[in-house]
C-alpha cells in the first residue's frame, strides 16, 4: 500500500509540473487550418510567418507548417481499441472532465464530422475515459480525452 501511495504521489507531482509539449505538423492550406484551430477549437495564435503559425493548443505549442507537396495517404491506418478503429497517427490533449464535455458539445453543435463520436471508453474499468476523434481540414487525426479519475492516466 505504501509503494502504491508513493507511485500515485509521484505521478501527481509529474502531472502538476508537466512541461508543455511542442508539435509541428504539415498542412497544405495554411489559411483553412489557421481558421480551424482558431475558430473551431478556440486556440489563440502566437507567432507566425507566411509559411507557419504557432497556436496555444490547450497550454501546449502546436505549429502548423505549410507544405504544399505533402503526400496524401490513400488508405487510413488504424488500430482497434474498445471496438473502434482508432486513426494512427493522432494527437490531442487530456482535459478535465467538464472541459472535455464542453468541448464535445461545442464540436457537436458546430457540426464536426467525428471519426469516433464522443463516448465513454472502458466504462466501469480502470482507465475509464471520455474520448472523441475528429480530423482537421488536412486530415490530421485529433483525440481529446478525459479520465473519470486522472490518477488512472497510466494505470493498467
Amino acid at each position: 500500500m505504501l509503494i502504491s501511495s508513493l507511485c500515485l504521489f509521484n505521478m501527481l507531482e509529474i502531472i502538476k509540473t508537466m512541461n508543455p509539449f511542442h508539435l509541428a505538423i504539415p498542412v497544405k492550406d495554411l489559411a483553412i487550418c489557421r481558421k480551424f484551430y482558431k475558430e473551431v477549437l478556440g486556440c489563440s495564435e502566437g507567432r507566425s510567418s507566411e509559411h507557419w503559425v504557432d497556436f496555444n493548443f490547450f497550454g501546449h505549442q502546436l505549429v502548423i507548417h505549410q507544405k504544399p507537396n505533402q503526400l496524401n495517404v490513400d488508405k487510413p491506418i488504424s488500430n482497434s481499441v474498445d471496438g473502434h478503429d482508432v486513426p494512427i497517427p493522432h494527437f490531442g490533449v487530456v482535459l478535465d472532465w467538464g472541459k472535455w464535455a464542453n468541448l464535445s458539445e461545442k464540436l457537436t453543435s458546430k457540426g464536426i464530422d467525428f471519426v469516433i463520436e464522443p463516448y465513454i471508453r472502458f466504462k466501469g474499468q480502470v482507465g475509464e475515459q471520455g474520448t472523441m476523434f475528429f480530423l482537421d481540414p488536412e486530415n490530421n487525426a485529433l483525440e481529446f480525452k478525459s479520465f473519470k479519475n486522472i490518477n488512472q492516466l497510466f494505470e493498467k
